[in-house]
């Protein structure tokens, strides 16, 4: 993320714990170590953009309050992924005494990143300085934590905010800004961000460079990724036996509007589902989506095998 994009996401993250949004039960655990003046070792597994940092941030200026930054430090795993970050930054920070606290707070984002060796010299880390040190380890995927620094920590899962979380941040953030949003634009950002609030407000941001005014046209514009209606329209050609049609609509999408073949077949699949056909005809064609996707990631020509697909759907309707 750029610092352009940056600039409104670190604007508007949370500075208490009581502020995330969407994460209910993560903020009442949270809360509850606060009162308590204690905290073990955590650990934040969810999908992008869900606020796992500012979980982190927000609960570390609610214990030491102004002088948080003496008693923290962010390192991102996925800039330096081996052993030696643990040897060095790591350890050095964590041997050390805090400063008006019981002890200091080590946060590591896309701890997933991290190698099997590197982990289990973390691991290490964590026993020998347990007295002045607490870890909070964020991640996408809990499963690329080795069993042992699982056992100890508590894990949080946060989940994808729902459309409702977004939508008010969204609307409250774009009136801040002074912008006018139309409701198909909050649709289309709906649409394509699927519960990552940072990319929501990356996108608002981005659409704010182009004035003040913001509508659906421009966000589709901006993401690169194809209307939903035109994506289903292809889809209805094909179905009605419009092979000709359903096919030069897609070279419109790739070649005229320069969709991605990945982001495309990730549209195909997401509007089959709302397609008025039978349940089996859904089932086999989501076989066949998950096949050329496969095809495509492997390097295959990105419109060969989109034009395939489109013809899988030929007088299925």
């Amino acid at each position: 993320m750029g610092n352009l994009e940056a600039v409104w996401v670190e604007k508007y993250r949370p500075t208490k714990i009581s502020e995330i949004v969407g994460q209910d039960y993560v903020v009442d655990r949270l809360k509850g170590y606060v009162a308590s003046a204690n905290l073990p070792n955590l650990l934040f597994a969810g999908p992008p953009g869900t606020g796992k940092t500012s979980a982190a941030l927000a609960l570390t200026r609610e214990f030491f309050g102004l002088s948080w930054k003496n008693n923290f430090l962010e390192l991102n795993a996925s800039d330096e992924r081996g052993i030696d970050i643990v040897r060095g930054k790591i350890k050095s920070f964590a041997r050390t005494k805090p400063i008006g606290g019981n002890f200091k707070i080590i946060f590591l984002d896309e701890a997933d990143a991290l190698t099997k060796d590197a982990q289990n010299a973390m691991r290490r880390t964590m026993e020998m300085y347990t007295y002045t040190c607490r870890f909070i380890l964020s991640c996408n995927y809990s499963s690329k934590i080795i069993e042992p620094i699982q056992s100890r920590c508590a894990l949080f899962r946060f989940r994808p905010l729902s459309e409702k979380d977004v939508t008010f941040m969204v609307k409250k953030i774009a009136q801040r800004e002074g912008l006018e949003l139309t409701h198909e634009a909050l649709e289309a950002i709906l649409y394509n961000v699927e519960g990552d609030l940072r990319k929501a407000i990356n996108l608002l941001q981005s659409a704010a460079a182009f004035g003040k005014e913001i509508d659906k046209d421009l966000i589709f514009s901006i993401v690169g990724r194809a209307k939903p209606e035109d994506v289903r329209e292809m889809l209805e050609k094909a179905l009605n036996n419009d092979y000709q049609g359903a096919r030069e609509l897609l070279r419109g999408l790739v070649i005229s509007q320069g969709i991605s073949g990945e982001d495309l077949i990730g549209q195909i699949h997401r509007e089959t589902f709302s397609l008025d056909i039978p349940e089996e005809v859904k089932v086999n064609l989501m076989d066949k989506i998950g096949e050329y996707d496969f095809r495509i990631r492997e390097g295959a020509s990105e419109l060969i095998q989109l034009e395939a697909l489109v013809a899988q759907f030929v007088g299925k309707g």
